[in-house]
């Protein structure tokens, strides 16, 4: 297949996801193409299975915020038309979702049906979609979709608590390549990493407020 991959291009963990999504499809045997404004900092390498897309967004006067969703719609629908894609995966209801379902419609002007598959992740609920400002564009972007999936049950479950989806969720866990990160078993010398009964937290995640890392205190 041919599959349109929208996504955030920085370190967060939905970008890497999908970049690494990407990846493994590509290494499958399908042709996958990154859609983003700028390359995802997990794809090192392009080849004849893996292309990126740079969306621009000119920068016009009369514009206070410049309009990426506007931008990102029209070059979706260009990259659809050039490659012939089957498939649009966007990760993020918005702006991403919303974006997609506004390049379907423009696709549909010319006869061209692109199925969207919408992921979501802990930022479109814990913070997008609980502001009444955002709230209804969310959940029209998730009943849009042809196909919903979120990266944990407690998401899922968020999402149903807080909006009206008519679509069902179906609940595909964040995940590891443990093949990648294959390493043999050392002693890690805990003594050079903290004083004798002092406690050490791992966390995997980005220190965003969001994460309520302050909260480790209130455990120990």
């Amino acid at each position: 297949m041919k599959i349109a991959i929208v996504c955030y291009p920085t370190f967060g963990g939905s970008g890497v996801v999908a970049t690494e999504l990407g990846i493994a499809l590509a290494n499958r045997g399908h042709e996958v193409h990154f859609v983003t404004y700028r390359q995802p900092v997990r794809l090192e390498l392009l080849n004849n299975s893996i292309y990126f897309h740079e969306v621009h967004v000119p920068e016009y006067p009369l514009f206070h915020y410049q309009p990426y969703e506007l931008a990102l719609s029209s070059k979706l629908v260009d990259t659809i038309k050039l490659y012939n894609i089957d498939l649009l995966h966007v990760h993020y209801a918005i702006p991403h979702a919303y974006a997609g379902y506004m390049a379907k419609k423009m696709l549909e002007e010319e006869g061209i049906y692109i199925p969207m598959v919408t992921t979501l992740h802990g930022t479109d609920i814990t913070l997008v979609g609980k502001h009444p400002f955002y709230k209804p564009a969310v959940n029209f972007s998730i009943n849009q979709s042809d196909v919903v999936t979120s990266v944990s049950e407690s998401l899922k479950q968020g999402t149903l608590e807080i909006f009206d989806i008519k679509n069902t969720i179906e609940v595909i866990p964040n995940f590891i390549d443990k093949n990648k990160y294959k390493t043999s078993f050392t002693d890690c010398q805990r003594s050079t990493m903290a004083k004798e009964g002092e406690r050490i937290v791992t966390h995997i995640s980005n220190f965003r407020k969001v994460k309520r890392i302050p909260r480790c205190d209130q455990g120990i």
